[in-house]
Parts: structure tokens; C-alpha cells; sequence
């Protein structure tokens, strides 16, 4: 598999994010990798507190996470439909586990990916009483709390041959909708597949938790907003075509939709 992404797309400012804390990414061990695309690691000792905001990716995380001011704690965060915003103040940690497209239903399948849509559940919510969260933040070193993640997880892989096989289809048609600018329209996207649109939607509700018309528009908008922030001037027209809109308002309306403002203003 390859190793983890480098580019920051769904991350708000992330130089300003990255002055302040210290950010990895990690690889997962090799039985995890098909379904977690990387655990991503951040700690800081702040002076001043700080509000990150970031624009989620259409997948589940597993979230670890300590601050100042509560102990540490774990949560299973859905496919998030707005932006999202953290205060980081003081000292604290988070290492998370950023599941691909579809890849979180082999973990829990007896549940539908839509039960954690929009939602931030504590951890025993779908694994019952763990003692994870202490095991994954406390070790200094971080190679003990990657090793802890990988222990943590690699028990829970226990979906029988059905689930793993649609859940690997789910995957690969969410991945060629992130890297496929072909795909335009969900109804050729399926015809294209073998899929109706009905059987497509299914899978996509069960298994990613998010329509793939839902899909398709978050990527376009993570497309543009990683344009709009690389510091080089950017033809809106052109990439509106090239991301399917049918012209460059409807490309600027829905990224301002999404973070509250237009794209030309988010890249400064």
C-alpha cells in the first residue's frame, strides 16, 4: 500500500495549523491498511489558544484525544456534513485513525455507515468498554502509540465475506470518485459501474455513510479549496469546468457554502 498522503485538502490554513502544533502522518499495520488510509498524529503547547477548522473528508475517524483541561478520551466521529472547528488551548494530544471511504464498516458490521453520519459518539458506542484511550495517549514515544493503535484495531476486524467484499467495492468507486475527473454525473457514474443508481446510493448509505452525489461534490470542493490555497493564480472558470460545474458560480457558491466564504477570499 502506499504510504500516507501528503497534501493537507480539508485542512483550513493548515501553515498556520502547522506553526502551532506538530502534525504526522502514520502508516497502519499491514492487516489494517486495506480499510485505515493513515493515523495522523498532532500535539501542542500553546501560549495562546487557537481554532483549527477543517472542511471532512467523506469517512469515519477514530479519535483519541486529550486537553488541558480533561482527561484523555476516545470517539467515533462520522462523515461530518459542515465544517468543523476545535479550540486548541495549553498542552494536549490527538492520534486518530482516518478510515477510508467505506473502510470503517468491516469494524462495526453489524451497524450501517449512516449510524454515525454527522454524529460524535464516545467510543463505547460501537465497541462497548475500552480502556483504549489511556493506552494510545499516554506512551511518550510515538511508535508505542502507533503500536497501540494497531493492537487497538486489528481485534476488531471481524466482518464476515460479504461485508469485506462490499465493503471493498464501496472503496474503490469512492476512490475513483476522488481521483476519476471524468465522473460527473452519479447516474453515468453507475450506468459505468454495472450499478443503478438506487444499488449505488445503498451501498454509499451503508457503507460510507454520505450519497456518492454527496461524494462527489465534497471532493470538488477539496479540490478547490487546495487550488485556492497553493499561492498561484487560479482560472475559476477553467477549474470549475474541469471539476464538471456547469459554470464557475455554481463551483464558487458551493465552496462558499462550505466555509463561509468565496474562494478567492479563502486564498487570500
Amino acid at each position: 500500500m502506499a504510504a500516507p498522503r501528503r497534501d493537507t485538502r480539508g485542512i483550513v490554513d493548515a501553515p498556520g495549523l502547522f506553526t502551532r502544533v506538530r502534525f504526522r502522518r502514520r502508516t497502519p499495520a499491514e492487516p489494517l491498511r486495506p480499510y485505515v488510509e493513515h493515523y495522523w498524529l498532532i500535539d501542542w503547547d500553546l501560549s495562546e489558544p487557537y481554532a483549527t477548522h477543517v472542511v471532512p473528508h467523506p469517512c469515519v475517524n477514530l479519535v483519541f484525544q486529550r486537553y488541558a483541561d480533561r482527561p484523555g478520551f476516545g470517539e467515533v466521529a462520522g462523515v461530518g456534513l459542515e465544517l468543523f472547528a476545535q479550540k486548541l488551548a495549553g498542552r494536549g494530544r490527538v492520534c486518530g485513525v482516518q478510515f477510508r471511504p467505506g473502510g470503517f464498516r468491516p469494524f462495526t458490521p453489524e451497524r450501517p455507515a449512516t449510524d454515525w453520519t454527522d454524529r460524535r459518539l464516545p467510543l463505547a458506542a460501537a465497541f462497548g468498554p475500552t480502556d483504549a484511550a489511556a493506552a494510545v495517549l499516554e506512551p511518550p514515544d510515538e511508535d508505542a502509540r502507533v503500536a497501540a493503535l494497531d493492537a487497538f484495531l486489528t481485534p476488531l476486524l471481524r466482518a464476515g465475506p460479504r461485508v469485506l467484499a462490499q465493503a471493498e467495492l464501496a472503496m474503490g468507486l469512492a476512490d475513483r470518485i476522488r481521483t476519476d475527473r471524468t465522473i460527473r454525473r452519479v447516474a453515468d457514474f453507475a450506468r459505468t459501474e454495472g450499478l443503478s443508481v438506487r444499488a449505488l446510493q445503498r451501498l454509499f448509505a451503508g457503507y460510507v455513510g454520505v450519497s456518492p452525489k454527496w461524494v462527489l461534490l465534497r471532493y470538488r470542493v477539496h479540490e478547490a479549496l487546495e487550488r485556492a490555497a497553493s499561492g498561484t493564480e487560479v482560472n475559476w472558470a477553467a477549474l470549475a469546468a474541469e471539476l464538471g460545474y456547469s459554470d464557475q458560480a455554481h463551483l464558487v457558491r458551493d465552496v462558499t457554502a462550505t466555509v463561509g466564504v468565496s474562494p478567492t477570499a479563502y486564498g487570500g
